[in-house]
Formats: structure tokens, sequence, C-alpha cells
């Protein structure tokens, strides 16, 4: 295991993500710390705040405080139900017009196309703050983002869980999808944003599954199907947190027998 690279390939999932933190924060406790990410949405922010020198804690205190995903913000000017203006403000702040490249790991942020109907992996010269924002743009919920006269969604809808991005980039990779999904009742799906989301989840799990054989230790928390997509609860935010440093701790046996 000396010298060796490990790479972690972070799911998009709203407010889920924090999963990704709470997992990122038992690596530490146990001498790894991953190198090479590849994120999308949610995982692309998680991603890109370890990737300059954030503590799984301070992503913790970063969803606590900025108020990316909040129904209360609603727009009727753009394409979206509300603006992503509140998240930008943050990684303007954090990242400046730092580029992919100049960040301390090696980091890949996916999104959509949306002219061309592809996927996107951002290249080292991009603006990182504009590409974790394409990412991160939520179809019909967020508004688009325009990247050198491109507009983009979100990575999620053709590839929520970007672990073959990373094949081959490191030795030993690591997946984290936080978006189990299970059958719920005709009384959850009676609503805009319930439809909506239920939607956007089983797609994003449909081109998962086709990827999580291809990790060295895959982790999927199943007490995450509690939460909402969109959390606006600080306690609730930490137990996302909790279950996924949980979930780590739980299941490292088998990955420890990797390294062997």
């Amino acid at each position: 295991m000396v010298n060796a690279v490990f790479g972690i390939a972070l799911s998009g999932g709203g407010h889920r993500g924090l999963a990704h933190a709470g997992i990122l924060k038992f690596l530490e406790e146990e001498g790894i710390s991953p190198s090479v990410i590849s994120g999308t949405s949610a995982g692309a922010i998680v991603g890109t705040m370890y990737a300059i020198g954030k503590t799984p804690e301070e992503i913790l205190e970063l969803f606590q405080s900025v108020s990316f995903f909040n129904w209360n913000y609603i727009t009727t000017k753009k394409a979206g139900l509300f603006d992503i203006d509140r998240l930008e403000i943050y990684l303007d702040r954090e990242l400046g017009n730092r580029t992919i490249g100049e960040l301390d790991k090696q980091v890949y942020i996916s999104a959509t196309d949306m002219q061309r109907g592809k996927l996107k992996i951002f290249g080292k010269d991009t603006i990182a703050k504009k590409a974790v924002l394409a990412s991160c743009a939520f179809p019909a919920v967020f508004s688009p983002v325009v990247l050198d006269g491109v507009i983009y969604s979100d990575g999620g809808m053709l590839n929520n869980f970007p672990v073959n991005t990373i094949q081959g980039h490191c030795d030993y990779l690591i997946g984290s999808n936080v978006n189990p999904v299970v059958e719920t009742s005709a009384e959850n799906l009676k609503t805009i944003k319930s439809i909506t989301l239920r939607s956007f989840e089983i797609m994003m799990n449909n081109n998962t599954h086709l990827h999580k054989n291809l990790c060295d230790w895959y982790l999927e928390p199943a007490d995450l199907t509690k939460y909402f997509t969109f959390e606006t609860s600080k306690a609730k935010m930490k137990e996302i947190f909790d279950i996924g440093y949980l979930e780590a701790k739980s299941t490292f046996s088998t990955f420890e027998d990797i390294l062997k």
C-alpha cells in the first residue's frame, strides 16, 4: 500500500452528498487521502472543496451555511425554479479564478452539454468554480450554466456516478453513491417537487449501477433513503454526514482485505 494512489468517485445527490464528506473523514482517520477525485453535482462540490484543503467538517459547515438548494428562493426569470447565485458567491470566495489544474489534487468534474446532448468532462484549464456550477445545475430546479458559450446542466443526467472517469488513474478506486433507490408510496408522489426529484433519482440510479462493479470499495448508505435530496435542517445535514462516516467504518474491513 506504500505510495499507492487512491481515487474516489463521488455521486451527485444534493444534501445527501454530505455523506461523501463523512466517508472522507473516516478515510483520513485510516491514513487514506484520495489524490484522484471525480465528482458530479454535489459530489463535485465536496470533491473540489476537499481538493483545496477543506476538512470534511468544514465541508459540512459549508452545506449548513450556504442555501444551495432552498426552495424558498424561487425565480421566474430564468430557465430554472431558482438561481444558483448563492453557491456561486461562496465558490468565488473559496476558489477565485483557480483552474481545475491548479487544485491540490487531480479532479475530474462532469456536466451535461445541453446543446449536444453529451457528457462533458472539464479540462485542466477550465475555471474550477464554473465547472462546479455547471455540474450542479439540476434540471428545472437550477438555471443552466453557460460556459464558453455552451449551456450546461447537471452531470447526473448522463453519469451521476463518474467511476469510469478515473478508472486507470489510480491503484485503488473507491465509489461513494448517495442515491439508494427504494420503492415509495403513491402518497409520496403528489407534487411537482416530488415527481421531479423521484424522476431524477430513477434516472441517476440507472447509470449508477453500470459502474459500481468497477470499484474496489463501493459504498451506498441505505439509511440515506430517509432524507430528501434537498434538506434545509442543519441537524439532518449532520445526520447525513454521520451516516457516511458510519457506512465507511462498518464496511472498511472488505477494503482492508484488498489492501493486504
